[in-house]
């Protein structure tokens, strides 16, 4: 089993990756998250990253229909240290979700939700967004995000009607952290109300959850389109070469 960064002191937190998705944009039969990058899976970066983050007690896999055993196999890769379930995920990443916070042990009062396809997300990232949650009781949750370095138009019809003030805009990312109880009611009332989010805080907002923003580096990409896995294994190879990757994806990685 891999070395691990966990502390002495209790994790509050379970990890839910969502890894459910068919990832068409990509290309690739198999599903972005099981394609290599630097001779592992996607998804076995991200949860290595997740594994060695202290406050990480236990790590939800949220599996495409049919594929958890494969799906079980190839996290067995890297041999997490902190105990992994694996459940099957719905017709769309809301559902997937769900599904993955209702396997969250009951013993765990913040759930970090991440994407499976963002294997550049740092341990210590992790750890500054549960903090973020754990230290500010007002708080429903908080969430990965960077300021937008591009100027934004708001476009129709194929015609710029203004351009906003883009200090007020972020590019979202993850993990997305909540309080357990707060993100599946959430949910709960979404499904009901047959509303759908673009992401999980999303929904905590909607039903009137202060959600805080942490100041992520630029460089926790989601592998989304062919084009991105040059500059994705780019930064993993020089990670990896540079002893800054997760133990566990070290010791399975190679040079690319």
């Amino acid at each position: 089993m891999a070395e691990s960064t966990h502390t002495a002191a209790a994790p509050d937190t379970c990890a839910v990756v969502a890894a459910g998705g068919l990832g068409l944009r990509f290309g690739d039969a198999r599903g972005k998250q099981y394609v290599e990058l630097c001779g592992l899976p996607v998804l076995d970066w991200s949860v290595a990253a997740l594994d060695e983050a202290p406050s990480v007690g236990h790590i939800v896999i949220v599996c495409p229909h049919g594929r958890v055993e494969e799906t079980r196999k190839i996290v067995g890769l890297i041999a997490p240290c902190v105990p992994v379930t694996f459940v099957e995920g719905g017709a769309t990443r809301q559902e997937s979700c769900l599904a993955g916070i209702r396997a969250v042990p009951g013993d765990f009062p913040l759930v970090a939700i991440h994407d499976g396809a963002r294997p550049l997300i740092r341990p210590e990232t992790v750890e500054a967004v549960i903090a973020r949650v754990r230290d500010d009781a007002s708080l429903a949750g908080a969430i990965c995000a960077h300021p937008s370095a591009d100027t934004l138009k708001v476009v129709e019809g194929g015609i710029v009607r203004s351009t906003p003030d883009r200090s007020r805009y972020w590019a979202v990312q993850t993990p997305q952290v909540f309080r357990r109880a707060t993100v599946l009611e959430a949910h709960l009332a979404a499904g009901r109300e047959g509303f759908v989010g673009t992401d999980d805080a999303s929904l905590v907002e909607r039903a009137g959850g202060r959600v805080a923003v942490v100041e992520s580096p630029s460089d926790n990409m989601k592998v989304t389109v062919p084009e991105d896995r040059l500059p994705v294994e780019a930064i993993l190879a020089s990670r990896t070469a540079s002893g800054e990757a997760p133990v566990a994806a070290r010791e399975g990685a190679r040079p690319c």
